[in-house]
């Protein structure tokens, strides 16, 4: 499979301009007809192979879905007529297209929507007042604009800047000097790209990213995009390029067989990143675990050759045009491996992954003919094949051996090396040349320099602690070489003597290293103590960055004049922490800007202002007017569920679609990726109207005083007329137009969350995607009928002095305050952001950490550390009844906290609750952390424990001479009692049903569970990973959970957890997706439909 490839190479030229020159060139204009041929015209003629399409002044919008070639294509159209985003709009959408194409209403003629160095195609027919200088502000390095100027097309090639750098190799390049000579990477201040997927699979597992390089304005990585929801699972392992600059995903490869999902923590295998080279031109990659090096076209994904002499290849690295190939002789033993123990930590040291120390073969070819320059048997250590412009090196457990490039001959062999007695699938040696120097590390404790021409020994010098569970650093700066973590010494290259130390500016709370190596540019060494730590290297300076890191075995990349942070596994700071592929720009000019933004122009009236419709004549107590029905987010109504269901209809939305809100005889819903709202009759399903945005709407709308309140991606706040959906104002949450690419989607910088909150007859809103980020999350509180604004507070970490008054509160503690958006909720007494309290006037409440064992109080409340939209059922993910987190049995420590508050409050994958109790679908206490199998039950309990029930599981939590595997164990746990295991004082419990509730609604005294049939008892096919039936079950769960093998609805009596009835459905719910109102329930399915049933007739 290769996406967008037929598109790619039937519509584009092969021509390129060469980079660093700003080139531009006339074409005659043509009078095209068809909206296609005139699109093909522009491609040829621009040479853009994909990536982020911007067409200005897109008019009926015919050219602009035409300039969407393949899926390797997102294209963004612009309008300052609001009648012609609207006819562009619908076009797009009659294509089917909308989503990847989009349009959005132009409102500063003079400056365009775009984050710097983001746009790959800029075209126009007519600029307006936007110079050309505004057009080369947002074009990426090699972007194009093509502008129509008269009767002639003008080409203009923005160059790529000489001061960012590419990133070819894991270790930078074949030297292995993690350190790139790019000077525009700097502290992460703004957001470039977010993409997919949010989450890593498991952090007890395989990393799910093996290796990402970068070179020719694309970046290419291994991927396993599995699902989440378990780890036993089958994975989907691809080879993927994105645009660097916009982050589209360009082209997929499959990779068919990769090393075991089920790989122990921590990390992965260690050379598994060094499967995956590029020369920008080319990407160089194993196709699978035992497969020979193949070259693919960087562009298209295309197998442009496959070197045969290369089976079970498993390192490879490029120099000069030469392919260094390392081979075992025989397949390797990666997937060999079974998890034989429950406690995760017994099988965190795989015999399959040891080094042999058996001989490899090492090949050397010719990149572009495939033709063997020559073959050489010996024995090379993991991670130490290396070579520069004169000779290829190695180690082979004993010392260094130094080859002919040409020839292969050996030159010399260095004096003995001391080695660690082994070399585990996670640790492995350092070997760096640089300057006529090559360096190694091999035991952790030393490093050795020796002379790369002669072997002569140079120097030893003591090596500072590098990651944890990962290789040993060897960074070369400046002359220096740079190791250690609590303190960064350089020592100098030539003598080994020590020149320059930088410990960290203050004292903070370390918990160990990431488990990857840290990487370097000539201006900075980018630790991962915590997140990022930027050191540097001329002044000393430490500026930490806790909320971001990446994920396990690869780390991070600085190229491109950005940092890239893959996809991570990690629990801790979930509510701080960003997630999701990101790539990250340094602080700009801009950050001040938005410091003090004018509110002239921010709100826009429509035509239906000040004339909302009153709302029909019913029970308001029956309706289900927002997310999960009020503004607790308690997902429960008064309304009874007939004894028996029948479906009164379905209509066919399309789409991903939102849970669904019920007010005034209407159903309303959100297409996510679409951008579109939908009202329905409640009654018959026909639909009434919809109304799109500029942007993904990713919650239902809220049904206020006859307005449908919402908030888009673009930025903007909505009120549309309940009755017909005619604007009455939207209100822009964002401080400015600014667009970014985030989950292969055009968004703002600050989109806003779909539902509204309303309290008090105040709709709150939250806009934006960090504290630490463009200025901060904006808090906003209008009036609803109105959209005048009421208050606005900015939360803004990113701040130098709000970031250095949040350290120093944090001093010594593992979590953090509240940095990510999500839907608000309220009690009535506060507003909450996830754990984040404020008060009604939209001021923000203290943001000291919770005790773990302190979730009792008058804020206490429902709410999910990972967001209340977020669908992945992520290993450490879960929503609870509480009041927030800190540490290790309530105290500041331990890797553990993420999931304490499930020992001391009710939480589970999803939670409804009434005034006294909390019913939930959840793990099994034993299964909560630190397991690879789950089960699932379902449960109410208590919505306040007991002061006896806490006692009783902080006894067990925190009794010292517990079993040492009680954290790491689930099997062990099993042996508990549940009062044991969670203070959560339970009423009834039904476990392992054969359902996984995917929405669940309280409904009068009936709880209400839909969900696709659960097919494999998890705990089984962990004993039994080999059987045949184990991989058939796991399959057909796999099946079932993407929807293809229906689904069924639960009514249990919320009174004792019995089943009273149960109705089949064609296809599960969406997450969240079900609603309770007049006696009816509404469902939206993951095939895109919309489901009213009620009493059967």
């Amino acid at each position: 499979m290769i996406r967008a490839k037929g598109h790619i190479v039937r519509l584009l030229v092969a021509g390129v301009l060469s980079a660093g020159v700003l080139a531009a060139d006339g074409v005659q204009a043509a009078d095209v007809a068809a909206p296609e041929a005139q699109a093909r015209q522009i491609l040829d003629a621009t040479g853009v192979r994909g990536g982020l399409v911007v067409h200005v002044g897109c008019g009926d919008g015919r050219l602009t879905a035409a300039l969407h070639a393949g899926d390797g294509y997102l294209v963004h159209g612009l309008d300052s007529d609001a009648a012609n985003v609207e006819k562009a709009r619908a076009a797009i959408r009659s294509l089917g297209l909308y989503g990847p194409v989009s349009v959005q209403q132009w409102t500063d003629p003079a400056r365009l929507p775009y984050a710097d160095n983001l746009v790959n195609l800029v075209v126009a027919e007519d600029l307006g007042q936007v110079p050309m200088a505004e057009v080369t502000r947002v074009l990426a390095p090699e972007g194009v604009a093509y502008v129509r100027q008269g009767d002639r097309w003008t080409k203009t090639v923005k160059p790529r800047p000489k001061n960012i750098d590419e990133w070819t190799h894991y270790l930078y390049d074949a030297t292995n000097n993690a350190v790139s000579h790019d000077q525009v990477v700097g502290l992460p201040r703004q957001l470039q790209w977010v993409g997919s997927p949010k989450w890593a699979r498991h952090h007890d597992h395989m990393a799910s990213m093996s290796s990402l390089v970068s070179a020719g304005g694309r970046l290419f990585y291994i991927m396993d995009e599995g699902p989440k929801a378990t780890i036993l699972l089958p994975s989907e392992w691809f080879v993927v390029a994105r645009d660097a600059s916009s982050g589209v995903v360009l082209w997929k490869r499959p990779i068919e067989t990769w090393c075991t999902q089920l790989w122990p923590l921590k990390s992965g295998p260690n050379q598994l990143p060094r499967r995956l080279v590029t020369d920008g031109q080319r990407v160089y990659v194993t196709l699978g675990i035992d497969a020979p090096v193949s070259a693919l076209d960087a562009v298209t994904g295309e197998t442009v050759r496959t070197y045969k002499d290369t089976p079970f290849a498993e390192e490879l690295i490029l120099s000069q045009g030469v392919l260094f190939v390392q081979c075992t002789q025989g397949p390797s033993r990666l997937n060999d491996f079974r998890p034989k123990e429950t406690d995760i930590w017994r099988n965190c040291r795989p015999q399959e992954g040891e080094w042999d120390k058996q001989a490899r073969l090492l090949h050397a070819i010719d990149a572009d003919s495939g033709r063997s320059l020559w073959t050489r048997q010996c024995v090379i250590a993991p991670l130490t094949l290396a070579a520069d412009a004169a000779r290829v090196y190695a180690y082979n457990g004993d010392c260094i051996i130094a080859l002919n490039r040409r020839t292969g001959a050996p030159l010399w062999q260095s004096p003995p090396v001391p080695c660690a007695k082994s070399l585990s699938p996670a640790y492995g040696p350092s070997l760096v040349v640089y300057d006529g120097v090559v360096l190694l590390s091999a035991e952790k404790k030393s490093m050795h320099a020796f002379d790369a021409a002669t072997g002569r020994k140079l120097w030893t010098a003591p090596h500072g602690p590098g990651g944890h569970q990962s290789p040993d650093d060897l960074l070369v700066i400046g002359g220096q070489v740079w190791s250690g973590l609590q303190t960064v010494t350089g020592r100098d290259l030539r003598t080994g003597k020590a020149q320059t130390e930088a410990p960290p500016d203050e004292k903070s709370y370390w918990f160990h290293h990431r488990c990857h190596r840290s990487k370097a540019t000539d201006r900075y060494i980018m630790l991962s103590r915590t997140g990022i730590e930027f050191v540097d290297v001329n002044s000393g300076h430490w500026v930490n960055n806790n909320w971001v890191r990446g994920g396990c075995l690869y780390g991070i990349m600085p190229s491109n004049g950005l940092v890239y942070a893959p996809p991570h596994a990690c629990g801790c700071y979930l509510e701080a922490k960003l997630f999701g592929f990101n790539a990250l720009a340094p602080e700009s000019p801009l950050l001040a800007d938005l410091k003090n933004v004018p509110d002239e122009g921010r709100l826009e009236k429509g035509p239906a202002y000040g004339a909302a419709a009153a709302a029909p004549a019913g029970d308001p107590a029956a309706d289900w007017p927002t997310y999960r029905r009020d503004a607790a987010r308690s997902g429960a109504s008064a309304t009874a569920v007939p004894a028996t269901l029948a479906a009164r209809w379905q209509t066919p939305l399309g789409g991903r679609l939102t849970s669904p809100t019920v007010a005034g005889g209407r159903v309303f819903a959100a297409s996510i990726d679409t951008h579109t709202v939908f009202a329905v009759d409640a009654d018959s399903g026909r639909l009434l109207w919809t109304f799109t945005t500029g942007g993904r709407v990713d919650s239902p709308p809220t049904i206020y005083a006859g307005l449908a309140l919402f908030g888009s991606a673009d930025g903007w706040i909505y009120a549309v007329r309940a009755s017909d959906g005619v604007l009455a104002w939207r209100f822009r949450a964002a401080p400015i137009e600014r667009n970014i690419v985030a989950f292969e989607q055009v968004e703002s910088v600050w989109p806003a969350v779909g539902n509204v909150l309303v309290q008090d007859g105040v709709a709150w809103a939250v806009a934006g995607r960090s504290a630490f980020l463009d200025g901060g999350l904006r808090l906003l509180r209008l009036d609803p009928a109105t959209g005048r604004k009421l208050s606005e507070t900015v939360i803004d970490y990113g701040d130098r002095e709000a970031a250095r008054a949040l350290h120093e509160k944090l001093k010594g503690c593992t979590d953090m305050p509240v940095a990510l958006p999500d839907i608000l909720s309220s009690d009535g007494r506060y507003v909450y952001l996830r754990s984040q309290a404020f008060d009604l006037e939209g001021r923000q409440g203290d943001t000291t950490p919770q005790r773990a064992n302190d979730q009792v109080g008058e804020d206490a409340h429902l709410f999910s550390r990972t967001g209340f939209l977020d669908d992945a059922w992520f290993s450490r993910s879960y929503w609870m009844y509480g009041r927030g987190i800190v540490g290790l049995h309530g105290y500041p420590a331990g890797f553990e906290q993420w999931c304490e508050p499930a020992w001391y409050a009710p939480a589970g994958r999803l939670l409804v609750f009434s005034a006294d109790t909390v019913f939930g679908f959840g793990r099994e206490p034993a299964f909560q952390i630190n397991s690879t199998s789950y089960q699932y039950r379902f449960f109410a309990a208590a919505r306040f424990p007991s002061p006896e029930n806490y006692r009783k599981a902080i006894a067990v939590v925190t009794e010292e001479g517990k079993p040492k595997g009680f954290h790491s164990d689930w099997k062990l746990r099993e042996g508990y009692q549940r009062s044991e295991l969670s203070a959560a004082e339970y009423r009834w419990s039904v476990e392992r049903p054969p359902i996984e509730a995917h929405a669940l609604v309280l409904a009068g005294d009936a709880l209400v569970a839909a969900g696709p049939p659960a097919l494999v008892d998890q705990t089984w096919a962990f004993m039994n990973l080999d059987d045949p039936k184990t991989k058939a079950a796991l399959q057909a769960h796999a099946d079932s959970l993407a929807g293809k093998k229906g689904a069924a609805l639960w009514v249990i009596s919320a009174r004792d957890g019995k089943k009273q009835a149960e109705v089949a459905l064609g296809s599960p719910p969406v997450f969240d997706g079900m609603a309770a109102a007049g006696g009816r329930l509404y469902v939206t399915t993951l095939d895109g439909k919309m489901l009213c049933l009620g009493e059967a007739k």
